[in-house]
């Protein structure tokens, strides 16, 4: 073994001693746009075949939005209190009022059309739009009893 340490020193990467610089190519691939997600639509925009029960219709869109999680948290954004409301029409339109636990959420685009792709595809919705709003603020006393829980809050 200790000639196998010996031979791999010999060939071991020495710094560089010259100024040279590396320059990485430059990305074809567009920035991300600076203004955060304020919304986002979801589901086929084709009206339902059947006579929808809105009720119904909203407690299965409050169960898919029940399968959507904060990567940085470990509890759905529904139990975190993140979702302020979700209305169904006749019509199968699904409106979703929800906010962040933070303006500066770096997952915030991402939650936000996550939501609205989630709602649009249960069964009676036609549309979804999810709107993201910061009054009134998140804070934890917003999260269920379950999520404080959870969190090891209780």
């Amino acid at each position: 073994m200790g000639d196998d340490i010996e031979r791999l020193k010999i060939h071991k990467i020495q710094p560089r001693t010259t100024s040279d610089h590396v320059f990485l190519p430059v990305s074809d691939v567009p920035h991300p746009p600076t203004d955060p997600v304020s919304e986002a639509v979801g589901g086929t925009g084709e009206p339902p075949a059947e006579p929808i029960d809105p009720a119904r219709v909203e407690e299965a869109v409050i169960a898919a939005l029940k399968t959507v999680y904060d990567p940085e948290i470990p509890v759905n954004i529904y139990e975190l209190g993140l979702i302020y409301g979700v209305e169904v029409t006749e019509d199968g339109r699904a409106e979703v009022r929800m906010t962040l636990t933070a303006p500066a959420c770096p997952v915030a685009g991402a939650l936000v059309e996550e939501v609205a792709e989630k709602a649009g595809r249960v069964e009676g919705v036609s549309t979804s739009h999810v709107e993201l709003v910061w009054d009134p603020p998140w804070t934890p006393d917003n999260m269920s009893d379950a999520a404080k829980l959870e969190l090891g809050m209780l």
